[in-house]
């Protein structure tokens, strides 16, 4: 959606290693966006994005209108059912409708052999894997890692949003990850003993209020009750008025 960061570059650059030509879609999509969330003031950085794009050597940027994406009276969405009510789904109601029919109309537009995705959504992820599967479109999906800064943020274009002492908080959300790492490592499994150790270091930054900790089956975003090879252990928060997620999978 703009606003690019190392972690949209990082796709770029997996891109161009594994493609011989690379497109890159620059939309906010307004059909993604509840309500009373930040639609109107989601950053849009046109001419920075585009500046970063031509540097990695990128092919083809796509930035249409909404009008071009969505003729008016439209009434035709992409729906992945159960999945789409999951993690940020919940959070999020109508949400994941709209990433699967804007991700639905690209992959239309473009025909893309492949297409790359950041972990960092991974709710999105199992959801557009399972569009895909469903719907037989002939794409692979490719997930590259989580891109961070220095001291453990992920990348988002929504850290610009937060103040100084927000942007210190959000440092939870990496450390409360950091600390679950810590007890598998240590031997521990059990989904609700390491959602309670999540817990308790969100409960060190009071200012911060906690969307979800879940432990899921990454195809299905079921909750598990054990972590093993594949499961999805992934956080939400609000920092301020600002929403952040981060997960890690369990290798």
């Amino acid at each position: 959606m703009g606003a690019l960061h190392e972690g949209h570059l990082s796709l770029v650059r997996a891109a161009k290693a594994g493609c011989d030509v690379v497109a890159v879609s620059i939309f906010v999509n307004p059909t993604q966006f509840g309500p009373n969330e930040d639609f109107s003031k989601y950053p849009r950085t046109w001419d920075a994005d585009c500046a970063l794009l031509e540097a990695e050597g990128v092919d083809v940027v796509f930035a249409p209108a909404p009008e071009e994406m969505y003729r008016p009276g439209a009434a035709t969405f992409v729906e992945v059912a159960g999945l789409s009510e999951r993690l940020d789904g919940a959070s999020r109601p109508g949400h994941f409708r709209g990433v699967a029919t804007v991700v639905a109309k690209l992959f239309i537009a473009a025909e893309p052999d492949r297409v790359y995705f950041g972990q960092k959504d991974a709710a999105q992820v199992a959801v557009l894997r399972r569009m895909v599967a469903d719907l037989d479109l002939p794409v692979e999906l490719v997930v590259c890692p989580i891109v961070r800064e220095p001291d453990g943020l992920a990348r988002s274009s929504r850290n610009r949003y937060l103040s100084a002492e927000e942007r210190r908080q959000a440092l939870v959300l990496s450390r409360a990850l950091w600390a679950v790492r810590e007890l598998v490592r240590a031997g521990e499994r059990e989904a609700a003993a390491l959602i309670d150790g999540a817990r308790s270091i969100f409960a060190s930054e009071p200012a911060v209020r906690m969307d979800y900790v879940a432990a899921v089956d990454w195809a299905t975003l079921e909750p598990v009750d054990l972590l093993v090879p594949g499961t999805l252990f992934a956080v939400a928060a609000f920092v301020g008025a600002t929403r952040l997620i981060d997960n890690f999978v369990e290798a």
